[in-house]
């Protein structure tokens, strides 16, 4: 057995905990949640994380502790098995790392979601609903571009952290609500940089293959499947 078994599913809030778990190099088992069937409510994985929700870990090493929250377990694996490189033990640049892990746990994912929610799985269309959290996620997306501005390479401390893993695994879905990340070129950079790494991509990969890696990989492709996501979205100026 591994020292950590990892619980998930292909969203963006699972692989911040795969590619966390493969930037840090840990062993680890995947149970894959079959969030089609709601696995995740059921009685068994509730004693894992009560909210129902994936990700979540538990650690075989610390006496099965289970942790729960893509934010929280990144933290928990950067700090028992980091060297303080994807989080920094003390000092300015922890809190730099952690205020954008917030940023993206408190803005851009849960915006994002409910973007994705008014574009593809509302039971009807909801023209309010779609503007206010698409724009919304645009505007978040600026907050990325803003954090970039000057060359820089990655959000926080001058360094690939925490604070890019989080961010990014919800940044390279912003075509699902029809964004093109074209209009946030130091965020489209960053993202095919961060895409570029061995561990992350292996993470992006958990628990089946990364279904959309031919659009990630291809301009025109992306650019169709933004449009085709864009033809659903109703009184957008």
């Amino acid at each position: 057995m591994a020292p950590v078994t990892l619980y998930t599913a292909g969203t963006p809030n699972g692989f911040k905990a795969s590619v966390t778990l493969e930037e840090l190099g840990i062993e680890y088992d995947v149970h894959h949640i079959d969030l089609g069937k709601d696995e995740q409510k059921e009685e068994w994985y509730l004693k894992i994380n009560p909210n129902g929700r994936i990700p979540a870990i538990v650690d075989h090493s610390n006496s099965d502790l289970a942790v729960f929250e893509s934010g929280a377990l990144m933290i928990y694996l950067a700090e028992k098995y980091g060297d303080g490189s994807l989080l920094p033990k003390e000092g300015n640049e922890r809190y730099e790392v952690l205020e954008w892990l917030m940023f993206q746990m408190g803005g851009l994912g849960p915006m994002m979601g409910q973007a994705n929610h008014f574009v593809h799985y509302a039971p009807e269309t909801i023209p309010y609903g779609q503007k206010r959290y698409i724009n919304e996620s645009k505007r978040l997306l600026g907050v990325l571009e803003l954090g970039l501005k000057d060359g820089r390479e990655y959000l926080a401390g001058g360094r690939f952290t925490l604070a890019d893993i989080a961010n990014f695994c919800w940044a390279i879905f912003a075509f699902y609500p029809g964004i093109d990340l074209a209009e946030f070129p130091s965020v489209k950079a960053w993202a095919q940089r961060i895409y570029a790494r061995p561990a992350t991509r292996k993470g992006l990969n958990v628990p089946k293959e990364f279904p959309f890696a031919d659009i990630m990989e291809d301009d025109a492709a992306m650019k169709a499947k933004i449009a085709e996501n864009k033809a659903k979205i109703s009184g957008l100026e």
